[in-house]
């Protein structure tokens, strides 16, 4: 009797087996989403346009905020554990790259790259993991390019105007959006003694607005300011601190870039303040497309585009309605 049980049970085992049922591999498709500052409105952005490909596509989609390297390395580990098969990740340290990599193979996971691409021990792009980014150079151009146009508009002497430029040059994406701003700015015209440096430790507004505020204050004998950065936060950081020294609206211009949250709330007060622009960068595309690109690869096995670079558009109260409505935004 006891024979006939457990040659029973053999049978069931098998024929469960054979038949692709609860003891065939579990194929739900399971992608981490990494940011290193989760509390940024652009990184909610993006991590809310995940969960619309995720309930699209119907996979799983893992949020986690790593804001160190440390964090990183873990968090891969934690995503193999949960049985996901690959992840998108803007890590903190980019220089990172190379233990970001070494991580993901052994923990047999894809990886893709968004906004901050990874480098090796060179400070060299790693091309062979698939990155979405933003044409940094490109898009600092069009802040500075905004910049210039608005002194000129307003009749501003560029000799009695400062720019303040928010950096964070250890990050390359950042470094390539200020001096891409700094390159439009003096190709127009303006004085390139008049660029202040003002490096920030971290990429937010407090740590923006303590940088600008010791820049402005070192220089007193400007009437206008104007600001660019890494990002809105970075800006509004600039403006703030330009407010807080005496400066009106009317001598502020800021022009950022995300057209974030931050940038819509600004631009929603009664009364215009010297945030004057952002270059809408689509936080859709990047987190969307990258999503979808990632689920393609793990269910389909089609391989993301190696190097997708995206661009902006400007803008201000006056027309970021219309311009997000156009995005898709």
């Amino acid at each position: 009797m006891k024979m006939n049980i457990a040659n029973g049970l053999k049978a069931l085992a098998l024929a469960l087996a054979l038949s692709g049922c609860s003891a065939a591999p579990n194929d739900e498709v399971k992608i981490g989403f990494v940011v290193k500052q989760p509390e940024e409105p652009w990184f909610q952005d993006e991590w809310k346009y995940a969960e619309q490909a995720a309930k699209e596509k119907g996979f799983t989609l893992v949020k986690i905020g790593a804001p160190d390297g440390g964090q990183v390395l873990t968090t891969i580990d934690n995503l193999k554990a949960q049985h996901a098969q690959g992840f998108i990740i803007c890590t903190p340290d980019v220089k990172l790259g190379p233990s970001i990599v070494a991580k993901a193979k052994a923990d047999g996971l894809k990886l893709m790259t968004v906004d901050d691409r990874l480098v090796d021990g060179a400070g060299t792009p790693i091309e062979s993991v698939p990155h979405m980014g933003i044409s940094a150079s490109k898009i600092g151009e069009q802040v500075g390019q905004a910049i210039a146009d608005e002194i000129k508009k307003r009749g501003w002497k560029p000799e009695e105007t400062g720019a303040l430029r928010v950096s964070y040059d250890q990050l390359p994406t950042a470094r390539e959006r200020t001096e891409g701003a700094v390159t439009a700015l003096t190709a127009a015209g303006f004085p390139k003694d008049n660029i202040v440096n003002a490096p920030q430790a971290k990429t937010d507004t407090e740590n923006a607005f303590n940088a600008a505020n010791i820049a402005i204050t070192q220089h007193p004998d400007f009437k206008h300011w104007v600001a660019f950065g890494l990002n809105d936060e970075a800006v509004l950081g600039a403006v703030r601190a330009a407010e807080g020294r005496g400066f009106p609206a009317e001598n502020i211009i800021g022009v950022g870039i995300g057209g974030s949250k931050s940038a819509l709330n600004e631009f929603s007060k009664a009364q215009a303040t010297g945030f004057f622009g952002s270059v809408l960068i689509s936080p859709k595309r990047h987190g969307y497309e990258t999503s979808v690109n990632m689920y393609e690869w793990i269910k389909n096995d089609k391989a993301p585009p190696a190097l997708t670079l995206t661009t902006g558009r400007l803008i201000t109260r006056a027309n970021a309605d219309e311009i997000r409505k156009e995005m898709g935004l």
